[in-house]
């Protein structure tokens, strides 16, 4: 298999990759991500993650780029990365006995032959209390992660059900990728 350049800094994306027997590089692209309440969830990750691929693809052409950024979405509002833990109890307030959406964005190939998707997940949480959430916030690091959660630590404290890609909502939809990088043979020479 052809190896791949992540696009991210993310701990999880890379740990997919791997998991899913890809050999991978970081590449971390830097730039500043868009954050518009205006645009659609799809049309704001795509966004996101065209800006990461670009500034790594133009540098490295010949190589496989793959570039992500996932958003959450509630009511009309783009819910990123918490700046504070203060914030991070504020978003989760919010979401929990909610059900919202999370959508990534995904820009994978050559800089010659760049193929981009994104994927829908829905993503129901329990109810909460102020204690519940505090209690879960210390047991993670929400700073990094959009929406101040993380659906591979969830141990079924805060996430009732997940309708689609569970990979999708920890950042990375490996059913989709995988599906484009192992069929397309376009990106695997």
């Amino acid at each position: 298999m052809r190896p791949i350049v992540l696009a991210s800094a993310s701990p999880r994306r890379l740990d997919l990759l791997r998991d899913a027997g890809w050999k991978v590089s970081v590449d971390v692209s830097g730039v500043q991500e868009i954050e518009d309440d205006s645009m659609r969830p799809e049309v704001l990750a795509l966004e996101n993650a065209r800006l990461k691929w670009n500034s790594i693809a133009v540098r490295r052409p010949k190589d496989l780029i793959v570039a992500a950024d996932t958003v959450v979405w509630f009511a009309g509002r783009f819910y990123g990365k918490p700046r504070t833990l203060i914030e991070a109890q504020a978003m989760l307030a919010t979401l929990v006995g909610q059900t919202h959406e999370v959508v990534t964005g995904v820009v994978a190939g050559s800089f010659s032959e760049p193929v981009e998707f994104a994927e829908h997940s829905r993503v129901s949480f329990h109810e909460l209390n102020a204690e519940s959430i505090e209690s879960y916030l210390l047991s993670i690091n929400p700073l990094d992660k959009a929406g101040g959660y993380a659906a591979q630590d969830n141990d079924g404290r805060l996430i009732a059900k997940i309708e689609g890609s569970v990979s999708n909502v920890i950042g990375l939809p490996m059913e989709r990728l995988t599906e484009l990088l192992g069929g397309d043979q376009r990106l695997q020479v």
